[in-house]
């Protein structure tokens, strides 16, 4: 379970110790990546059976998607992860879930990714410049990119390491 390069190279932006939501954590790549640079890491996700909770991971299974409430009420966090999964109506909520100052390390597929497989459904495909239109004026960002990758498949992506303003 090799993290994302895109998470390990702006990994550096997160304070030391700053708390961490892995939101749609899977098999917990990026929360056992977090957890082994010594933060406290929230990991959620609709399943969970791939995640382990310990001293300093707490796992919470919630379904994103189905009109549940936000399931994480008013906690802050100084670092959100976020790859490989787009549900458009959880970004204010998200949003909200950072800490002034906090950083969003944001990376999914974005229009033209169809032509390598899936995600194909515009629901799951991120627009040209929307995560830059999403975070203009409310942060700071630090890198961006909107391109094709080979690693660890062929894949139209969009990815920002940002800090909240």
């Amino acid at each position: 379970m090799t993290p994302s390069s895109w998470v390990t190279a702006w990994a550096g932006l997160v304070p030391p110790g700053a708390t961490v939501l892995d939101l749609a954590a899977g098999n917990g790549r990026h929360t056992e990546f977090f957890a082994g640079r010594g933060h406290p890491v929230t990991a959620v996700d609709r399943d969970v059976s791939g995640l382990a909770p310990s001293d300093t991971v707490e796992v919470l299974a919630a379904d994103l998607e189905e009109g549940s409430p936000w399931p994480l009420a008013d906690r802050r966090f100084g670092a959100i992860v976020v790859t490989n999964y787009l549900h458009r109506p959880l970004f204010p909520a998200l949003f909200a879930a950072l800490q002034p100052g906090g950083i969003l390390l944001y990376e999914t597929f974005m229009e033209g990714n169809e032509r390598f497989g899936k995600p194909s459904r515009p629901e799951f495909l991120l627009k040209d410049g929307e995560l830059l239109d999403l975070v203009r004026g409310r942060f700071s960002v630090t890198a961006y990119e909107a391109r094709l990758i080979s690693q660890p498949k062929m894949a139209m992506v969009q990815r920002i390491a940002a800090r909240l303003l």
